[in-house]
């Protein structure tokens, strides 16, 4: 059932859509806002959000009575939200100082396990053994625990002046992000 070339095919499919490496700005201003991200913690929910959808997304949503489309909508909101926060630089997420919490939401979801990461999951069981998009998902973990321990080092070689430009840079990115996904998942009856 192991199959190396879908392992890496799923491996690599997620790490476009979490885009881990392209979130690195978001990463380090809710590390700023928060005081501390707690890396364990945002990968192990991350993990436990994604592993969730792959055996019961579509089913849990239709319990609440959310179809996929509503879950994308409201997950671009919430990273439209960020990206303003970016570009403005105003706190429209409110921390409660508490950076666990915080490490849960916003980060662990919708930043590293959003809405796009948890339905491009459910589709890939369509063409890919579990077993090698479990193995897909464990690596990206692998990768995300290792990029929020470092946030601290990133900015340290960005500096002030770079890290300024690159978060209004990706502000705009995450906002075209959020529209794109808003206007994918707009459906009227």
């Amino acid at each position: 059932m192991f199959n190396f070339k879908e392992a890496i095919t799923v491996t690599f499919t997620l790490f476009a859509v979490i885009d881990i490496v392209g979130s690195i700005p978001i990463l380090i201003t809710m590390r700023n806002k928060l005081g501390h991200i707690q890396s364990g913690v945002a990968t192990l929910v991350a993990g436990l959000l994604m592993t969730t959808f792959f055996l019961i997304g579509e089913q849990f949503l239709g319990l609440l009575g959310i179809d996929i489309h509503s879950f994308a909508l409201a997950g671009s909101v919430v990273i439209f939200i960020i990206g303003l926060e970016m570009i403005l630089g105003r706190d429209i997420f409110k921390s409660d100082g508490n950076a666990k919490t915080g490490s849960i939401v916003p980060i662990a979801f919708p930043i590293i396990a959003g809405s796009g990461t948890l339905t491009t999951i459910m589709s890939l069981k369509a063409d890919y053994n579990a077993i090698n998009i479990y193995i897909g998902i464990i690596l990206n973990l692998i990768i995300i625990y290792a990029v929020l321990k470092s946030t601290k080092q990133i900015e340290k070689i960005l500096g002030e002046a770079g890290l300024l430009v690159v978060r209004k840079f990706f502000g705009v990115i995450l906002i075209a992000i959020a529209v794109k996904i808003f206007k994918n998942n707009l459906i009227f009856p």
